[in-house]
């Protein structure tokens, strides 16, 4: 009886940290203001997008950006340490298909 009552205890325990701990994943420790600062700083231009996303299993701010030469660069920033984890030009075919993506989820 014990060790079925120190089982649920202990499952219950996990259950509970388990939930905060995804709790705690979901909001970003830094600002989409500083997110985009840093993009910008690596990436000059004109952000023509910018939103809070999960990709990769990681929580991102994503940034479009049009440079000077008119390319889009594609920037994600962990939205917990402020580290730019990728930078991408897009072509054309790819800003077109994710624009129809984006269209189709709203």
């Amino acid at each position: 009886m014990k060790k079925i009552i120190s089982t649920a205890i202990l499952g219950l325990i996990l259950a509970l940290s388990a939930n905060t701990f995804a709790a705690g994943q979901s909001k970003p420790k830094i600002s989409m203001a500083k997110a985009r600062a840093i993009a910008l700083k690596r990436v000059g231009g004109k952000v023509q997008s910018a939103e809070l996303e999960r990709e990769k299993g990681k929580l991102v701010y994503s940034f479009d950006i049009r440079t000077s030469r008119g390319t889009i660069r594609e920037v994600w920033i962990d939205a917990y340490t402020g580290k730019i984890l990728s930078v991408k030009t897009e072509s054309a075919r790819e800003e077109r298909n994710e624009k129809l993506k984006e269209k189709r989820e709203n």
